[in-house]
C-alpha cells in the first residue's frame, strides 16, 4: 500500500508532513514511538530543507512525501519538481567541533538523517527529483 501526502511549499505545511508521517507509522505499521520520532524526523528534515532551500517557502511548488512498506522495509520518497536539486549522497559531514566553535545555527540536521536512514538515493528526470530513503526493522513485528 502506498500513503501519500501533497503540501505546497511554505513552512508551516512542515506540520502537515510531521503528522502524516507519524500516522501512518504508528497507526497502519504500528512502529514504536521511539522509531517513528526519528523517521519523521528526517523526513521533516529533508522537507524543511526542499522547502526552504530549494522552492524558497514559494507556495506555488509543491512536494510530495510516499510511504511504502513490506513487512521489515519503510521506502519513503520525496517527490518535487525544481532545477535547483540538492543531493543528500553529496553532501559533505561538517566537523561537528567547528560548528560548535562557530556557535554556527543548522548544520546537524543532515547529519541526523544520514545517520537514522539505512540508504538514500536520488533520482532526477528533467525538472521532477525524486529522494528515496531507506529504513529496515527487522525485528519489527509484521502490521
Amino acid at each position: 500500500m502506498i500513503f501519500s501526502i501533497e503540501v505546497s511549499c511554505r513552512k508551516h505545511n512542515l506540520r502537515r508532513v510531521r503528522s502524516f508521517v507519524n500516522e501512518i507509522l504508528e497507526n497502519h505499521y504500528r512502529l514504536d514511538a521511539c522509531n517513528a520520532n526519528l523517521l519523521v524526523l528526517a523526513i521533516d528534515e529533508l522537507c524543511a530543507n526542499l522547502m526552504i532551500h530549494s522552492h524558497q517557502c514559494n507556495p506555488s511548488d509543491l512536494i510530495e512525501v510516499r510511504i511504502t512498506n513490506d513487512q521489515y522495509n519503510f521506502v519513503f520518497e520525496i517527490h518535487d519538481q525544481s532545477n535547483d536539486t540538492f543531493n543528500l549522497l553529496e553532501y559533505k559531514i561538517p566537523d561537528m567541533k567547528q560548528i560548535i566553535k562557530d556557535k554556527k545555527n543548522g548544520g546537524i540536521g543532515l547529519i541526523l538523517v544520514k545517520k537514522i536512514m539505512d540508504d538514500i538515493e536520488f533520482e532526477k528526470r528533467g525538472e521532477h527529483n525524486i529522494c528515496r530513503l531507506y529504513k529496515s526493522f527487522p525485528t519489527r513485528a509484521s502490521a
